[in-house]
């Protein structure tokens, strides 16, 4: 009999958001004044800085799972013409004053010049220095970690007063939200890693913020947290803090070691909801999220909620060098911003 011809698989679509060469320039060291190299040309040391007037430029890509780096722009992508073929040049590590680490990679668009696409937010203002790079081409990753979820039997409280394991929400759930009251779950997905790297959970430890049991999230899950003094700081009393910039070693952990199931929660808008007694975000979905998840969750998702952009909360996203000033300031608590 002989065997059917191989059928080539659909790309999948992936909505980012990324940075054109001239926008993430050197500005000191071996590259001094150049706009982003390629990985083969970078020279570890060097230190990077976004321009001023740099703006994020939205990317539609379409990338072929046949192929290690194949792919195209797809239509939407605002710098580019549909059809053109992207390629993955290599990867940099950028670190930040405070030690956040940042992973940027970088993809030839061709005739429209290269792009810096970070797993996770560049922020403005800020220098980093470039600490790695890898200039082997490959697959083209967009999901090295996982935003806004909830490590399985995690308790989520609902509108009647249950607390309910995760796992066992189903959509149309009546879940309690901060500033909404009673909101219906529209969407839940999963899936289970090696909790290992940018996939190792934050673990709570029961008590520290009021919680009876562990609250077990991933790290970049953001926290609620109300801190009047933090007004002067940041700008508003009112905090969404990911979990890994609290992490202190002692009562809030990193857990490395075996798998973790985690679970991802949607509503009609960004809410804060409570995990085990603590506020804490629901996922956020948006283009700059849904390119830090795995393909197991970002695929349903961006087929449930075509072309859905959710605003941020109105609590200030926290940077870690802001947490760290919050912990040191006389008086804090030195455990965290816990209450």
């Amino acid at each position: 009999m002989t065997p059917a011809p191989h059928q080539p698989q659909p790309a999948a679509v992936h909505a980012v958001l990324a940075f054109g060469a001239e926008a993430l320039r050197v500005t000191s060291g071996a590259n001094s004044g150049d706009p982003l190299p390629a990985p083969a040309e970078s020279v570890c040391g060097d230190y990077y800085r976004l321009t001023a007037d740099a703006r994020p430029l939205r990317l539609v890509l379409a990338l072929d799972a046949d192929g290690p780096d194949a792919g195209r722009l797809a239509p939407g992508s605002e710098r580019g013409h549909p059809g053109d073929a992207i390629r993955l040049m290599g990867r940099l590590s950028l670190m930040a004053p405070d030690g956040d680490l940042v992973e940027v990679l970088v993809l030839d668009l061709g005739a429209s010049g290269r792009v810096a696409l970070p797993l996770s937010p560049l922020r403005d203002k800020l220098t980093y220095a470039l600490i790695a790079t890898d200039p082997t081409p490959g697959p083209i990753r967009l999901a090295d970690v996982v935003a806004g979820a909830f490590a399985q039997g995690t308790r989520i409280a609902l509108a009647d007063g249950r607390q309910v394991p995760v796992e066992d929400l189903r959509p149309g759930d009546r879940v309690i939200t901060r500033d909404h009251g009673a909101q219906p779950l529209r969407w839940k997905g999963a899936v289970r890693l090696r909790a290992e790297g940018g996939f190792a959970p934050v673990v709570v430890v029961p008590g520290v913020m009021g919680n009876p049991g562990p609250l077990v999230v991933s790290p970049h899950h953001r926290l609620f947290l109300y801190r009047r003094e933090a007004r002067a700081l940041a700008g508003a009393a009112e905090l969404l803090v990911q979990a890994r910039h609290l992490v202190d070693g002692v009562s809030i952990l990193r857990r490395e070691g075996g798998m973790v199931e985690y679970h991802s929660l949607v509503f009609d808008a960004h809410e804060v909801i409570y995990a085990e007694g603590v506020p804490c975000e629901s996922l956020m979905v948006c283009p700059a999220v849904l390119t830090r998840l795995p393909e197991d969750l970002a695929a349903p998702l961006r087929a449930s909620f075509p072309g859905l952009s959710q605003q941020l909360h109105t609590g200030a996203d926290v940077p870690r060098e802001l947490v760290s000033r919050l912990r040191d300031r006389p008086g804090a608590d030195p455990r965290s911003l816990a209450p």
